[in-house]
């Protein structure tokens, strides 16, 4: 039965490898659609009765290594764009539930099922207590 399950698990795992292995470029972010007003005397963003701002302007917005960026994305790029930003999406959906397929896994691969993961400061100092559940 338990073997049954960990090789169940083993082949959600290798099918979300090749789903992983088969995204193609992808980048961190959202796009958002901006329209701007400038500061010329007269322009139609100036309109008092009808008003047109500027724009479509496209932003990706995203944070790397702990920093937050933004960039101007050409509208003959914006199909491209959007593209790498949903391949990401879907990464970081596979690699969550890669993640959690581990943990089952894992547990599931346990002799005794009384044993339960240690906490993090007996980790740090090499010492692993096993506790018993309930």
């Amino acid at each position: 039965m338990i073997s049954d399950m960990k090789n169940l698990i083993e082949r959600k795992i290798e099918r979300l490898k090749q789903q992983l292995a088969g995204l193609g470029p992808m980048h961190p972010g959202s796009l958002s659609e901006q329209y701007n007003v400038c500061g010329k005397v007269g322009c139609r963003c100036k309109d008092a009765k009808n008003p047109q701002k500027h724009g479509p302007y496209y932003q990706l917005s995203f944070t790397w290594r702990g920093k937050g960026r933004t960039r101007f994305v050409r509208s003959e790029r914006l199909a491209e764009v959007r593209q790498k930003v949903a391949n990401y999406k879907r990464f970081r959906e596979l690699t969550d539930e890669w993640v959690d397929l581990m943990v089952e896994l894992e547990r599931a691969r346990q002799s005794k099922p009384w044993l339960t993961m240690v906490d993090t400061r007996a980790e740090v100092s090499g010492f692993v207590r096993p506790r018993r559940l309930g």
